[in-house]
């Protein structure tokens, strides 16, 4: 133990001691400078983590931490791929190997802060904001310095409810593609009940639409689980179709029969009394859909763990044949499971549309549905793990306005980064061979009669 904490400590030092050498002779400015170092102390946790995870019961939670990491550091060189800066420099390399070096490191210590601050918010205007609010009482600078948080909680609303929508799925054995589908139905069914119905007090309207916007996406998710039951027609092609079926009736709908003003292509917007109520003022958009969003969290997740319906599920997920061999009915938890991913993710759908956007367009979902998928591999197929998976995901979605408009990074980064996380988590045996943590016995993501999938 002595001896691996010298060769830490030293190691440290000499790195610590080339940071600082390039500090002064690249001429790096100061917040530069503690930028490295934090990656620099980022880096060593990371290696602890390799450390951690090469023992057996740590290495479940770590492998998505690990492809999390690499995805970010994957997605700073794409990023510094796309900086015409940086590729000038490197024209000149061979007249000027620092400039290049600096133009390089320049790039990806501005992508990141610029992510960080778009995510997270700058810590210099918030602590302006809280000593302004503090003296005066004027608490605008504050929300302003806080819009990074509100954004990065709106995100995970959709992200939420979709992720939990799939982990259901993937829990019970089965592979619900059809989650956007059934997302945009959720919202545009919510929609329609909002704007059409008149005169009804807000707590019941609201409830209502809520409501219609869950049991269309229920609706949808009961016919691929229907099938699967009845007929043996695989979910993974039944959602899929299902999907295409959502988009071609949405776009005729708000084109057409639901059209709100001429020429826009969507709905009219959903009044007052039918909308999910709002914590701050504005710039802040964070609304009740948060809280609703961790009391089903709760929800499912003692279902799933402490009863003896959640045991039911998982125990076909895990061994239909056993499940069968105890008397559990198959063709019934089939239909349940893809009914309640097919509820949860229209009511993320309708709480999308009462929250945040008021209305249905043909841009609604911007591709929740699909991004859930990784959101229940990333959180192990567990209510909690989803949530965090979600948040992290929705931070991300935060900070690429700013990255675009500050460091110039195109924000498909941020779609690039989170298709990487779906690769590394996908193929874990990458992840192991790049952080050398022993092999071992894959954990099971999602299994059926047939087999693993």
């Amino acid at each position: 133990m002595r001896k691996r904490f010298a060769i830490l400590f030293s190691t440290s030092a000499i790195l610590l001691g080339i940071l600082i050498l390039l500090v002064v002779v690249t001429h790096i400015a100061l917040n530069h400078l503690l930028l490295l170092l934090f990656l620099f102390l980022a880096s060593l946790v990371g290696w602890g983590m390799t450390r951690w995870a090469r023992r057996e019961h740590t290495r479940a939670l770590l492998l998505p931490l690990l492809a999390v990491l690499t995805s970010l550091i994957l997605g700073g060189i794409f990023a510094v791929a796309t900086d015409q800066q940086v590729w000038e420099a490197l024209a000149h390399v061979h007249e000027n190997p620092w400039a290049a070096g600096q133009a390089i490191l320049h790039s990806l210590l501005t992508t990141y802060k610029s992510w960080a601050e778009g995510s997270l918010g700058n810590p210099a205007k918030i602590q302006r904001g809280l000593e302004e609010w503090i003296l005066t009482g004027d608490a605008r600078t504050l929300r302003f310095a806080l819009r990074p948080w509100s954004e990065g909680l709106v995100n995970t609303v959709p992200y939420l409810f979709t992720g939990l929508a799939v982990a259901v799925g993937f829990a019970a054995g089965l592979f619900n593609i059809g989650a956007e589908g059934q997302f945009i139905l959720g919202g545009l069914a919510a929609t329609w009940v909002g704007y059409s119905l008149q005169g009804i007090p807000f707590p019941l309207h609201m409830f209502l639409a809520l409501m219609a916007g869950a049991l269309a996406g229920a609706f949808w998710g009961f016919i691929p689980g229907i099938l699967r039951a009845k007929t043996g027609a695989h979910e993974v092609i039944t959602t899929i179709m299902m999907n295409h079926i959502a988009f071609k009736v949405v776009t005729w709908l708000v084109n057409g029969p639901l059209e709100g003003p001429p020429g826009t292509a969507r709905t009219p917007d959903i009044p007052m009394s039918a909308r999910l109520p709002t914590f701050f003022p504005p710039p802040l958009r964070v609304h009740a859909g948060i809280v609703v969003g961790l009391i089903v969290v709760a929800i499912l997740a003692y279902l799933l763990r402490k009863t003896t319906w959640g045991f039911e599920l998982r125990t076909v997920g895990q061994n239909p044949h056993a499940a069968r061999y105890a008397g559990i009915s198959i063709a019934r938890m089939t239909v349940v499971a893809l009914t309640l991913s097919g509820l949860l993710a229209g009511m993320g759908g309708a709480i999308h549309a009462q929250g945040l956007i008021h209305n249905v367009s043909l841009g609604f979902s911007g591709g929740y549905g699909f991004d859930a998928i990784a959101l229940a591999l990333l959180g192990r197929n567990d209510p909690v793990g989803v949530l965090a998976a979600s948040l992290l995901f929705g931070v991300m979605r935060a900070g690429e306005t700013r990255l675009q408009s500050i460091a110039g990074v195109p924000r498909e980064i941020i779609s690039i980064v989170q298709v990487l996380v779906i690769i590394f988590i996908a193929a874990p045996d990458l992840v192991r061979s790049l952080y050398r943590i022993r092999d071992g016995e894959a954990p099971r993501v999602v299994s059926s009669e047939e087999g693993e999938i």
